[in-house]
């Protein structure tokens, strides 16, 4: 497929807290643009507040897809991830809008944009199975330390915490015997059907991004995080497990922490996650990286505008301001 017969997408991502919803948000205004979540726990129906889901106030009318669709329960693979995303992608372009992929999972977007091959001989549920139970038993240490044995390339960056990435890291070694690193090494550009555009929302000091997670943390708090992780605390939701924003306060919940140490904990995860995405998306040479702490939301807006009009990705892109 020739790069102009490839389908436009732009593409927003960055850390956590960093602003890119509503970055995404007020681009789909200027470009007549629906936007594409990019969020591995976004895509359930619970836990609104703790994965920061878009409420409809911020999305102020523009579409957003793949966002609260499936139950808390089901299972859900990367592969799955680019179907669904690919459908969105093609409805947005049917309507004759620009796709707009806004999100910080890094795999989900490099796997969607950057051509990297799936099939389904990537898939072994039974494996997959056999490794999340592992991963319960052991931790996630375990699943790195298999990993590294494999595959120590793509092990590098993935922190055991990280059970999801590791787990199909390692499922997909099982079922090609390739490691993943190699498949991602293997992809290329003219593999994808997508011409994205890549911008990045990062911060020169990164103090300001960390005080931002940490004001929004406080925030989700009052909005309710407290009950929410009750909730699945509960229910012993398996995803909530693996979700930044409930499993911290689960000691809270089991008499073991007092709040506040709990609170503490939730915003060093945070700050840590913030840095892992950060460290993942700077390996991707496209990214056009704007500075919000440096320019501001309203000038991020403004360079993002410019550079997309620079880069041809829609044939008018109306200049504001």
């Amino acid at each position: 497929m020739g790069q102009a017969e490839k389908i436009p997408v732009l593409a927003v991502v960055g850390p956590t807290a960093s602003g890119k919803t509503g970055l995404a948000v007020q681009l789909a205004h200027a470009l007549s643009g629906e936007v594409v979540s990019c969020d591995s726990m976004q895509i359930y129906k619970t836990m609104d507040i703790a994965t920061a889901k878009p409420t409809p106030a911020e999305m102020e009318g523009v579409p957003h897809h793949l966002i609260g669709f499936l139950p808390p329960e089901s299972p859900f693979s990367l592969a799955e991830y680019v179907k669904l995303a690919g459908e969105a992608i093609e409805g947005i372009v049917s309507r004759g809008n620009l796709p707009i992929l806004c999100g910080g999972t890094g795999l989900y977007a490099d796997t969607l944009l950057r051509g990297i091959q799936l099939s389904e001989s990537g898939e072994d549920p039974a494996y997959r199975a056999e490794l999340q139970a592992l991963a319960d038993a052991e931790g996630g240490g375990k699943l790195k330390e298999m990993l590294t044995a494999c595959d120590p390339d793509y092990a590098a960056g993935v922190h055991e915490n990280n059970i999801p990435r590791l787990i199909r890291a390692l499922e997909v070694y099982h079922a090609t015997g390739i490691p993943l690193s190699v498949h991602i090494a293997r992809s290329k550009a003219g593999g994808s059907p997508y011409h994205p555009f890549w911008l990045g929302l990062g911060y020169r000091d990164r103090s300001v991004l960390y005080e931002r997670i940490n004001r929004r943390v406080d925030q989700m708090l009052e909005s309710g995080l407290l009950e929410e992780a009750r909730a699945a605390y509960d229910t012993r939701m398996k995803t909530a497990a693996q979700a930044i924003g409930c499993k911290e306060l689960f000691p809270y919940f089991d008499g073991e922490k007092s709040l506040p140490e709990c609170v503490e904990t939730l915003k060093r995860s945070t700050r840590r996650y913030a840095k892992r995405q950060l460290t993942w998306f700077r390996r991707n040479p496209d990214i056009h990286w704007l500075y919000p702490d440096e320019l501001g939301m309203d000038g991020v807006l403004r360079e993002a505008l410019k550079l997309v009009k620079e880069e041809q990705l829609v044939e008018k892109v109306p200049l504001k301001g």
